[in-house]
């Protein structure tokens, strides 16, 4: 098959398969003239970084309940954006979020650049952010390469070199099946083939809408690719977290991170860097260790956490951080990580405390 070929081949595909999602437009609604909202775009990539469809569907819909546009979503407080993005990771795109808001908010009267260049000076925004929302809110033509395209491609044109040095090539590869009409339709069915045709194991190449161009699959190679260079083992970590409670009221003691770094800005349990040095705890206490360890694992390394816990009295002055009433304490508005570390110390609390 031709390059054009294949290309329609999807199209055609694409326009009865489509996976409804809450910041598409549907091909029927595109082809009536409908066009995507660009901050539901610019959103929803954002949140999909690193994470699953699944996993990000809630939030988006929570987010657009309580900030249906770019400029409410500037208004609205930092605290508030990080305790509705809790538990979807990766905490510097929240901070970004609020941050390009902004920017779009009172630099671009709340309209969003319509051109890659444009929307990369945004804070928050990548080669491949821009190029999605170029792509599917603007109908520009820009190759949108994700995880999904880069499997598709490199299978179509059986390409064997291994990522991540097989980027540039699988990019070159994915230009040439992008239309100059309709990349963000062209975009979005590449996406869905990934997801549930082309899929990682067991690609399903007797339904493909393109199998009779697959390179791959005339070899018998689909699904050995894309080959991938052997990951490096990722080091662990030790560390420690400090709950203390106070008597009589409950109130406990939580800290904010620093803006920069993991979990930056995000509100938690007094700790140290991770880097494995002692830490000091935050006051003084008859603080015990939990019996439970917790373990987390971040992108470049795997994370121990002992957990101390300590009940004081009213008259605790922290070191750092401040106590928090228990009424007002809510755990999941904490990061996953902390909120492991809060299962952790439960049961060596009194009964007073437990939830």
């Amino acid at each position: 098959m031709r390059d054009e070929d294949m290309t329609a081949a999807l199209g055609a595909w694409y326009r009865g398969q489509a996976r409804v999602m809450p910041w598409r437009i549907s091909p029927r609604d595109w082809a009536a003239g409908m066009r995507p909202d660009p901050y539901r775009v610019w959103l929803s990539e954002v949140m999909l970084q690193q994470t699953t469809v699944a996993a990000v569907r809630g939030y988006f819909l929570r987010f657009t309940e309580s900030w249906p546009d770019v400029c409410a979503l500037a208004r609205a407080p930092e605290a508030d954006v990080m305790a509705a993005w809790a538990g979807l990771g990766y905490y510097a795109r929240a901070r970004n979020l609020r941050a390009c808001a902004a920017r779009v908010a009172e630099e671009h009267a709340g309209r969003f650049p319509d051109t890659e260049d444009g929307l990369r000076a945004l804070p928050g925004i990548g080669p491949y952010t821009a190029a999605a929302i170029a792509a599917i809110a603007f109908d520009r033509r820009a190759v949108v390469v994700d995880g999904n395209v880069e499997r598709v491609v490199a299978r179509l044109f059986a390409h064997e070199e291994p990522l991540p040095r097989a980027r540039p090539a699988l990019r070159a590869l994915a230009d040439r099946l992008t239309p100059a009409q309709g990349a963000g339709q062209h975009a979005q069915a590449m996406m869905d083939l990934g997801a549930t045709i082309c899929t990682p194991r067991g690609p399903r190449c007797e339904i493909c809408p393109l199998a009779g161009g697959c390179a791959a699959r005339a070899r018998g190679i689909a699904a050995e690719l894309p080959r991938k260079a052997p990951k490096p083992e990722k080091p662990v970590r030790d560390g420690v977290a400090f709950v203390a409670l106070r008597h009589g009221d409950g109130a406990v003691l939580l800290e904010q991170r620093p803006p920069k770094g993991l979990l930056g800005g995000m509100t938690g349990f007094p700790g140290c860097d991770w880097q494995g040095a002692e830490t000091a705890p935050p006051l003084a206490a008859d603080w015990r260790a939990a019996t439970t360890e917790v373990r987390h694992t971040f992108t470049h390394f795997h994370l121990r956490l002992r957990v101390m816990v300590a009940e004081v009295g009213t008259d605790a002055r922290p070191d750092r951080g401040a106590f928090v009433a228990r009424d007002v304490f809510d755990p999941g508005a904490l990061p996953t990580l902390m909120r492991k570390v809060w299962a952790a110390a439960l049961p060596a609390l009194p009964s007073v405390f437990q939830e």
